[in-house]
C-alpha cells in the first residue's frame, strides 16, 4: 500500500468535495456522493473538479488504497459535521478483529455474508479487500444518506458489495447466510407493534433495537452459522437482558465475548464488545472471554490470537 498516493488522493478528493460543498450549499457527505458520480463520468463537473479527477484516475489506486482515502475523508468530515454514533464507520482496529474472527471460525473458502446496518460501507470493503475467502456480501441499511454513500463508494472501488435500503427489523425476503455481521445500532425501536412480534420484545415501553436486530439476524442465518456482533458492553446485564438471554438460550451458543478498550470509542457511553454467536448450537464449549486492552500494540494482538487459537484447539472448534 502506497501511503503517499493515499495522501495525494485524499487532498484531491477533499478539494473536490469542498468545492461541491460550497457550490451546492450542502454538507461534505452529500458532496462526496456528487464527487463520486463525477469521478465515474457524470456530466456537469467544472474544470478544476475534472482536472482533479483526471489526476485521481492517474494514481491508479488499489481498492484498499481507495478505502483508506475515503476513510480519511470521513475522519475530516466528522470533525466538521459529526454523524450520530450509530452512523459512524467501524474503526479499522475493530474491523480487522472482526475479519480475523470470521476467518478463524469458518472453514469454507466461499461464504455468504450479510451485514445488518451497513452504514458507510467501510466494514464491507474492509472484509472484501482483505479476506482470504471469497465473500458474497450483502448489506442492509435504512438511512438514505448512508445507503447512497456506501453505494457510490462501492461503484468507485468496483466492489462486488451489494446494498439494499430497508429497515432490517421488518421482515425481509433474503437467502440464508453463512455469516451475519453487524456493528449494531444502539437505542430503542420506536414501533411497538412490530417489536411485539419478537421474543425479545419488552413487556412495557420500547424495545432495544439492537436486541430486535440480533433476533432478526439469526432468522437469516444458516443452521450452525456464525453471527459476529459489536454490541453494548452491558448487553447481558441491561434492564432488558433477561429477555435476550432467555432467547439466546433457545437459539444460539455464545462462543465468544471480547471486550474492547475505551480509547477506541468517542465516549465511554458508546463502548461496545464483540459477541460471537453460533446458531442452533448447544453450549457445549466454554465461552472465550477476553479483554482486549490495546488494539495498536502488536504484542497485545499476538497474545490475543495465541489465546484464541488455544481456545479453539481445547474446544475442538
Amino acid at each position: 500500500m502506497d501511503f503517499e498516493k493515499i495522501e495525494t488522493a485524499y487532498n484531491l478528493l477533499l478539494n473536490n468535495c469542498q468545492r461541491l460543498e460550497t457550490k451546492l450549499q450542502t454538507n461534505l457527505y452529500d458532496a462526496l456522493i456528487e464527487q463520486n458520480a463525477y469521478y465515474l463520468g457524470a456530466d456537469g463537473a467544472d474544470d478544476i473538479i475534472s482536472q482533479n479527477n483526471d489526476k485521481l484516475q492517474q494514481l491508479n489506486l488499489s481498492k484498499e488504497e481507495w478505502r483508506r482515502t475515503f476513510q480519511f475523508l470521513f475522519i475530516k468530515a466528522a470533525q466538521e459535521q459529526r454523524l450520530q454514533a450509530n452512523h459512524q464507520f467501524t474503526p479499522d482496529s475493530i474491523g480487522f478483529i472482526l475479519l480475523y474472527l470470521l476467518e478463524e471460525l469458518t472453514d469454507a473458502s466461499q461464504l455468504d455474508v450479510l451485514e445488518i446496518g451497513s452504514g458507510t460501507g467501510n466494514l464491507a470493503e474492509t472484509l472484501l479487500n482483505n479476506s482470504s475467502k471469497q465473500l458474497d456480501y450483502m448489506g442492509i441499511e435504512v438511512d438514505d444518506l448512508l445507503i447512497d454513500l456506501s453505494a457510490s463508494i462501492a461503484d468507485v472501488l468496483d466492489s462486488p458489495a451489494h446494498f439494499i435500503q430497508e429497515d432490517a427489523v421488518r421482515p425481509q425476503i433474503l437467502k440464508e447466510s453463512d455469516v451475519i455481521i453487524s456493528d449494531l445500532p444502539v437505542g430503542f425501536y420506536p414501533n411497538d407493534d412490530i417489536a411485539g412480534r419478537y421474543k425479545v420484545a419488552a413487556k412495557d415501553g420500547h424495545t432495544y433495537a439492537h436486541h430486535l436486530l440480533m433476533e432478526q439476524s439469526l432468522k437469516y442465518l444458516k443452521k450452525n452459522g456464525l453471527a459476529i456482533f459489536l454490541a453494548p458492553v452491558d448487553l447481558l446485564t441491561s434492564e432488558q437482558s433477561p429477555l435476550l438471554k432467555a432467547w439466546l438460550q433457545e437459539n444460539a451458543a455464545v462462543l465468544s465475548v471480547i471486550s474492547l478498550p475505551e480509547t477506541v470509542f468517542s465516549h465511554k457511553n458508546n463502548m461496545k464488545s464483540i459477541f460471537v454467536l453460533k446458531k442452533q448450537a448447544k453450549q457445549d464449549c466454554e465461552t472465550f472471554v477476553y479483554p482486549l486492552t490495546d488494539l495498536q500494540n502488536p504484542d497485545s494482538l499476538r497474545t490475543f490470537m495465541k489465546n484464541f487459537k488455544k481456545w479453539k484447539e481445547d474446544n475442538a472448534i
